[in-house]
């Protein structure tokens, strides 16, 4: 089929373009710069300018497209619930475009805050005061009723030797500060997935995911975030140390609350119903490990 994807230069999306490619899909790959045109024409697929605060375009993208997966998203924190609200718009002009027909439409959203034993594919998103300002999950679940073929894929801390999600600005702040923290005993943990296992993940809800399903991005569930700052106090050469969990907003920023956490999370439930396997690419440690992201440091050592 051919695919519209958004995000398709990003660092999932990048990963997604040629996992489609190889499946024998066509790509049509939203660009709002000369910069992503030339990337998506080397990586074999089509162009389609636009953006995601320009609905016309991103409904002119699904209407040429046999399905659409959905994996921008502005990660500046500072404007979080900002962006959030961009990418909610986003979805409803996906969907205004495809409801009442049979294309299928993969939107992505991130875990589940629930504390205690790791969430689970069957879990709502909470509501309320303490629910993340994301609502890409509700607008696509929404769009259901209007007989659109709308899935969601639920992202974890996506990694390879480049890039570690979340981890990556931990090792922004230890790199400023001079000292790896975590938070408590840090025996919190953050569920995590190499962005090419991801990348299969958005494929199989692609062509095989059910009406109004959530699948978990998940190939590890619980990564403590003691052993991710130890890497990163590796990586950096300098100390590991523990902080009090009211120092945590002081000492990370926007990243306070992410950083004290528990938010272990489970995949079982969509490899059993999509025959997921994440199990061909290291874990977040071993890329953190081996991550060019310090390489600066070391270099100028």
């Amino acid at each position: 089929m051919r695919v519209f994807v958004t995000g398709a230069t990003g660092f999932i999306g990048s990963a997604i373009v040629p996992e489609l490619l190889a499946a024998g899909h066509r790509v049509l790959g939203l660009a709002r710069s000369d910069r992503a045109v030339q990337a998506l024409a080397a990586a074999g697929a089509e162009a389609h300018r636009g953006d995601l605060d320009d609905p016309d375009s991103l409904r002119r993208g699904a209407k040429a497209a046999d399905g659409v997966i959905h994996a921008a998203f502005d990660h500046d924190f500072s404007r979080f619930a900002e962006n959030a609200e961009a990418d909610r718009r986003a979805v409803q002009a996906i969907g205004d475009e495809l409801a009442g027909s049979d294309r299928p439409f993969v939107v992505t959203a991130g875990l589940p805050l629930i504390p205690g034993p790791p969430v689970t594919e069957d879990h709502a998103q909470p509501a309320g005061p303490g629910a993340t300002p994301r609502r890409s999950e509700q607008a696509a679940l929404a769009l259901v009723d209007r007989g659109v073929r709308a899935s969601v894929v639920r992202m974890s801390q996506a990694h390879d030797r480049d890039r570690q999600g979340l981890a990556r600005y931990l090792i922004d702040v230890a790199r400023a500060k001079g000292v790896s923290a975590y938070v408590g005993d840090g025996t919190n943990r953050w569920a995590a997935v190499h962005r090419l296992d991801a990348a299969m993940l958005y494929r199989l809800a692609l062509e095989a995911g059910m009406v109004g399903a959530r699948y978990h991005a998940v190939g590890e569930e619980s990564v403590p975030l003691r052993e991710i700052a130890t890497a990163i106090g590796r990586g950096l050469d300098v100390p590991v140390e523990s902080i009090a969990p009211e120092k945590a907003d002081g000492h990370f920023g926007w990243l306070g609350r992410a950083a004290g956490m528990d938010a272990p999370a489970s995949g079982a439930l969509t490899r059993k119903r999509l025959g997921w396997e994440p199990t061909n690419n290291p874990g977040l440690l071993e890329d953190l490990t081996e991550s060019t992201a310090f390489t600066v440091v070391r270099t100028s050592a």
